[in-house]
C-alpha cells in the first residue's frame, strides 16, 4: 500500500472523532474478566458530548465486565480509519440513569433498553485516552486525550 495522503492535524482527527461519536450507530466493546479473559461485542451508544453510553444486561458477559472490572475498550471503524477509546465504566440501573440520556437513547434508535427487562443496565463510559489514525502515516500524532483530557 503506497501511503499518498497528507496526515490529518489533530485539530482535524479530533473533529473528525466528534463527529464520528455523534453519527455513528455501532460500537466494539472490549472488556476481560477478573480472569482476564477477553470479550468483545458491538453494541449501539450514545454519545452525550463527554462520555459513551452503552446499554446492556447486567447478566451477559460484557456487563459483567463492566460492572465488575470498569476498564473498556472502545474501537469504531475499520483498521483503515479507526478511532480507540479507553475509558472506564459507570453502571445505571434502569432507575438511575440519567431522563435525559434515555430519552436521547431512545430517540436514537426507537428503543429504551429499560422497558425491554429488568436485567438491562445502562454504562456511562467516560474517555480516559482517545486515539485516531487512518493507517500508519498517522500512527505518529494518534493520541488525542490523555488522562481525560484532550491534548489539542
Amino acid at each position: 500500500m503506497e501511503i499518498t495522503k497528507t496526515p490529518r492535524t489533530p485539530a482535524q482527527r479530533k473533529r473528525d472523532v466528534l463527529d464520528r461519536l455523534a453519527r455513528e450507530e455501532d460500537v466494539w466493546v472490549a472488556s476481560a474478566d477478573a480472569g482476564g479473559t477477553p470479550w468483545l461485542v458491538a453494541l449501539w451508544f450514545l454519545w452525550d458530548g463527554e462520555a459513551v453510553w452503552l446499554a446492556t444486561r447486567t447478566t451477559n458477559p460484557t456487563g459483567r465486565n463492566l460492572r465488575e472490572g470498569r476498564r473498556v475498550r472502545l474501537a469504531l471503524g475499520d483498521t483503515r480509519d479507526v478511532v480507540l477509546i479507553d475509558g472506564e465504566a459507570e453502571v445505571f440501573t434502569r432507575d438511575e440513569v440519567p431522563a435525559a440520556t434515555v430519552r436521547a437513547y431512545t430517540a436514537k434508535y426507537g428503543w429504551n433498553p429499560g422497558e425491554d427487562a429488568p436485567s438491562y443496565a445502562y454504562f456511562r463510559v467516560r474517555p480516559l485516552v482517545v486515539q485516531a489514525m487512518r493507517g500508519e502515516h498517522e500512527m505518529a500524532g494518534r493520541q488525542l486525550m490523555r488522562d481525560g483530557r484532550w491534548v489539542i
